[in-house]
């Protein structure tokens, strides 16, 4: 099927699609993302003219492609570089250590993604609050399957399943409470998504913020902390600097990677301070070159099923 709408443009910066976008991945099985056999990238969003269906390629190193289908289509191809990181300037990191300065070398092409959708990053962060990933995840596909809707165009390959559309605010806002108990998702996380869903149009606003104020404005919500907010910043704002404090792994993972020792949230925020302003780039480039962290060993966060409860 011919796209309603395309763009193809040259990237300001060496961008590898891939890497790039691929921290708006929900796990695998993701209903709203997917891969396609021949490397392209399919993602659905909601825009504010409606739903959209992106397919995101990269012909050349130093070429990149969206399609669009859907009411939303236009929309989402205008933005379409923003959304690759097209805003994203490394030129000014400095890595600092010899660490940090390999990993940057040897990806060059990881941009920092911007979707700009709050919301829509903010329901999967909160769903993965407190719980094992694959928990998260599975709550995820259950709620996006269940209250989505199918995705404008064709499905990623041919004869197969169309991806979803995430709910609009006001979906998620009706989920009855035995739904989310299918889905595994506790009481407190089921009501600061309703919560936040009734907020959602300020919430979009934070978009347009500072760093500071779009941080505050999210977690003016109830349920939504530092660490949400961060999550939130990572994939919607494109925010160089957001920092997952209070994540269960991250504050272990840097402190093997760079000091060869386990640290609490404190002493990794102190450590950090030599990247204020670039430490989510610092990550993501330690994470893109395999840099290991703490050896698996040790507690992990617990399973509960929630729907035995």
């Amino acid at each position: 099927m011919i796209a309603e709408h395309s763009r193809t443009w040259t990237p300001r910066h060496p961008t590898d699609l891939s890497q790039t976008i691929g921290p708006v991945r929900r796990g695998p099985g993701d209903p709203t993302f997917q891969r396609a056999v021949d490397g392209s990238i399919w993602r659905t969003t909601r825009t504010a003219s409606g739903p959209a269906t992106v397919r995101f390629a990269q012909p050349a190193a130093d070429v990149l492609r969206a399609d669009a289908w859907g009411p939303g289509a236009a929309e989402a191809v205008a933005e379409a570089a923003v959304v690759l990181g097209e805003g994203d300037d490394p030129t000014g990191f400095d890595p600092r250590i010899p660490l940090i300065d390999e990993a940057h070398r040897r990806n060059p092409g990881l941009r920092l993604v911007r979707t700009g959708r709050v919301f829509e990053a903010l329901v999967p962060a909160i769903l993965e609050q407190k719980v094992i990933t694959l928990q998260a995840h599975d709550a995820w596909r259950f709620l996006v399957h269940r209250f989505g809707e199918d995705a404008p165009g064709p499905p990623p390959r041919e004869g197969g399943r169309r991806l979803k559309v995430v709910p609009m605010p006001g979906q998620w806002a009706r989920v009855p409470s035995w739904e989310w108990h299918r889905a595994g998702v506790d009481p407190r996380r089921s009501r600061t998504i309703v919560n936040a869903a009734r907020y959602a149009a300020r919430l979009e606003e934070a978009s347009g913020m500072s760093p500071a104020d779009a941080a505050a404005r999210l977690m003016l919500m109830p349920g939504v902390g530092v660490w949400t907010a961060a999550e939130v910043a990572q994939r919607a704002f494109g925010d160089p600097d957001a920092l997952a404090v209070g994540d269960y792994h991250l504050s272990n993972y840097l402190g093997h990677a760079l000091w060869g020792r386990d640290m609490t949230d404190d002493e990794m925020v102190e450590a950090m301070a030599p990247w204020a302003g670039q430490r989510q780039r610092v990550v993501r480039l330690l994470g893109a070159s395999g840099v290991a962290g703490r050896p698996r060993r040790g507690p992990r966060m617990p399973f509960v099923d929630h729907r035995a409860i």
